[in-house]
């Protein structure tokens, strides 16, 4: 069965067309990040407009690329929470009336189990139950991911998102807008154990996250290396920060894979896409015995898919929603 996946939850407009929840026909992608980079990060206000003028011209082309018509569609999918609420009413919207006008049924998916899920779709070995840790720009998130698509919250940021962090310090150093990608190319060239940042909360025996702190470390170790004309290179600042982001995301992950006895880990997400990440969570799981998933990166970004992909599975087990269905800035998947 063709499930079309619309996701407009942040600053990408994202439409697919998914068969049997595994099978991806088609995955239409329009970034905003030229439109936000002069700002240093992304303005609701503009997102939501952008989405506007993008819907209906990204899920014509979902459509055409997948070479599909509406008569073959089984139900339409949207984000419809966490995100940005003006951005997440413009998906639903066009999903409402999509599925209104062609009679078809409408269900309502949240954004972080899209991610979640993102990963079955690349690997159809990924075992139950497992570690899954959802890192992006906005959610920072550790989840035991059982049979049947059940979920036990473990642990979330505090405060800032990992991916956040990686913005607002690129945005201080100068760096440009998204600062994932610059940070870890800069990382490359740079001495992680340059500059000894904080690692936030590592020490406690739970499973929270915390990168408020981290990001105002760097701040200040900047402000007074100018002040003192001893500023290391940019790429050293670059490696040390992202060792220490990497140690904390690594290391309370495979605490809660030893402690839950997993044997996979789940790693997805905006952040999933980085390098050290990467290599570093799967060294990490060898070592005990855990295996490391990670999709391709055009699933690791917001995108229609993986949407598409969670509707399949909830529309087998009976689920839908009406056309009051609304958005929300905040939800949860348990």
């Amino acid at each position: 069965m063709n499930i079309l996946g619309i996701d407009t939850s942040c600053d990408e407009t994202a439409a697919a067309v998914v068969a049997d929840g595994r099978q991806v026909r088609s995955n239409i992608i329009s970034s905003q990040i030229d439109l936000h980079a002069e700002y240093g990060g992304i303005v609701p206000e503009l997102a939501s407009r952008k989405h506007v003028e993008s819907i209906n011209y990204i899920i014509d082309q979902a459509i055409r690329e997948a070479d599909a018509t509406f008569a073959e569609l089984e139900a339409i999918a949207v984000t419809n929470r966490p995100g940005l609420i003006g951005a997440l009413l413009v998906g639903v919207a066009a999903a409402k009336s999509l599925a209104y006008c062609y009679d078809l049924p409408l269900l309502g998916i949240n954004h972080i189990e899209g991610h979640i899920y993102a990963n079955f779709m690349a690997h159809e070995d990924l075992p139950f139950p497992h570690i899954c840790l959802t890192v992006s720009g906005g959610h920072t998130l550790l989840v035991e991911v059982r049979e049947g698509w059940k979920y036990e919250i473990l642990g979330t940021t505090q405060d800032d998102a990992a991916g956040e962090a990686y913005d607002k310090v690129a945005q201080y150093l100068g760096l440009g807008f998204p600062g994932g990608k610059i940070i870890d190319d800069l990382a490359k060239n740079g001495d992680s154990t340059a500059i000894d940042f904080p690692r936030p909360m590592l020490d406690r025996d739970d499973y929270q996250f915390s990168f408020s702190g981290l990001k105002t470390a760097v701040r200040y170790f900047v402000d007074r290396a100018k002040a003192a004309g001893t500023l290391p290179p940019i790429e050293d600042i670059a490696a040390s920060f992202q060792a220490a982001v990497v140690e904390v995301l690594v290391q309370k992950t495979i605490r809660a894979a030893k402690a839950k006895n997993a044997k996979a880990i789940n790693l997805t997400g905006g952040v999933a896409a980085n390098s050290q990440l990467r290599q570093s969570m799967c060294e990490a799981g060898a070592e005990i015995g855990a295996k490391v998933y990670y999709p391709p990166i055009q699933l690791c970004t917001d995108n229609g898919a993986m949407i598409a992909g969670v509707a399949y599975h909830k529309y087998q087990n009976g689920i839908r929603d009406g056309l009051d269905l609304n958005a929300a800035p905040t939800g949860s998947i348990v």
